[in-house]
């Protein structure tokens, strides 16, 4: 895989998370990181602090990482968790303030031709607003 900015979904769904990360898959390919968590710890709507910033590390690359959230506690989640990430890591970790599905699609397809994370984030918050 070549070095592109990564993407995470992060969702209070697990069926939403995963059907959009599907959904980007299929459009764009192997080209990029992708990664995607939903759900609570118990398996319920909400979301799981651990689990994000364990995505987060996963999906990370030198290029950086563009978060698409679904609503407020997945937002508050994952900022929290990229407190939580090494400084080498968090200075280039950014939520995307971008519907989730179609954010995502868009930020990954940017991403998978190579653009850097200002212009990826950038492509999905300005492609919906």
């Amino acid at each position: 895989m070549s070095a592109n900015v990564g993407i995470l979904i992060v969702s209070h769904s697990h069926q939403l998370a995963e059907g959009a990360a599907d959904m980007v898959r299929q459009m764009v390919g192997d080209k990029i990181p992708l990664g995607w968590c939903g759900g609570n710890v118990d398996g319920g709507l909400g979301t799981d602090l651990g689990k994000i910033k364990q995505k987060m590390e996963e999906t990370w690359t030198p290029e950086g990482l563009a978060v698409l959230v679904d609503v407020g506690g997945a937002e508050t989640n994952s900022e929290m968790a990229i407190g939580l990430l090494d400084s080498s890591m968090s200075s280039s970790v950014i939520i995307c303030d971008a519907p989730i599905v179609e954010g995502a699609i868009m930020a990954a397809a940017e991403a998978a031709s190579g653009s850097p994370l200002a212009v990826v984030v950038k492509t999905a918050e300005e492609s919906f607003s």
